[in-house]
């Protein structure tokens, strides 16, 4: 697992995250206390991210049950606090559980991420957010790769997030939380 033991490691906290020189194209998060830097992301990734929230917003405002929003701050606790690309809340959950910073507090119901080159990217997102988001009590939990054009599906099942599709180019993406909604994979590709 990417968290090391805690012995000789520095614990980031929130706070800490004040202390960062902010606008150098640098996103901070903090997972289990462990500080991890990211350089802003490629154009295809963007504009993975762009497709994937313009799909949901679609039927989001036609279903009128919630909303996706793209890179929102989400902090679960003093030593979580992570920018995921793109959520999707239900009006319910946001009313709840948006304090007056305009962060989330809490789980949104599904979380994407989509997924930058490097193997610590990769760990990062696959690992550490699977198991933080899956602990958090997210339901479901797309990681997606533009460079493959694919999206590995996690839904919640005997309370943890397991994986229960990848899906190709060819593929329909749907969403037991999202009732009717369908997207064809290679749309959030082009």
């Amino acid at each position: 697992m990417i968290s090391p033991a805690r012995t000789d490691q520095v614990i980031w906290t929130t706070s800490d995250l004040e202390l960062l020189s902010q606008g150098e194209g640098k996103r901070y998060e903090i997972i289990d206390g462990e500080l991890f830097v990211t350089r802003s992301p490629h154009w295809n990734h963007q504009r993975t991210i762009d497709n994937i929230c313009l799909e949901l917003n679609i039927w989001s405002r036609s279903s009128n049950l919630g909303e996706a929003r793209s890179t929102p701050g989400i902090v679960f606790s003093d030593t979580d606090n992570v920018e995921p690309d793109l959520v999707w809340i239900s009006n319910e959950r946001l009313k709840s559980l948006l304090d007056e910073s305009g962060h989330l507090t809490g789980a949104p119901e599904l979380v994407v991420e989509v997924l930058s080159p490097g193997k610590l990217n990769e760990r990062r997102d696959k690992e550490a957010k699977l198991k933080l988001y899956s602990s958090q009590g997210v339901q479901e939990y797309w990681i997606v790769s533009w460079q493959l054009k694919t999206v590995e599906v996690y839904r919640r099942e005997n309370f943890q997030l397991e994986l229960s599709a990848t899906l190709i180019n060819q593929d329909q993406l749907t969403s037991t939380l999202l009732p009717d909604f369908g997207c064809d994979i290679s749309r959030l590709f082009l």
